[in-house]
């Protein structure tokens, strides 16, 4: 599995909804898949699954705001 393919799959069970892995454009903020907390259970995930350490600082939700684009800033941080 690609790495773009496991950061979704990663959402898809933060979210508890498909609705990621059938759009992956999809706004997770506007569309309320994803909160405050689980930005936080995000990121946490990431670290332990990638070893990828993301700052809550760096997360900004206009830049992180869809599955596509959080795989990209993630692949960008590898």
């Amino acid at each position: 599995m690609e790495f773009r393919e496991q950061v979704i799959e990663l959402l898809a069970e933060i979210c508890q909804d498909d609705a990621v892995k059938e759009n992956p454009d999809i706004n997770l903020f506007d569309s309320a898949l994803l909160d405050s907390f689980g930005t936080v259970e995000l990121l946490v995930q990431v670290e332990e699954r990638f070893g990828i350490t993301v700052p809550i600082t760096e997360f900004d939700r206009d830049t992180w705001d869809t599955p596509n684009n959080i795989a990209i800033q993630l692949a960008d941080m590898r």
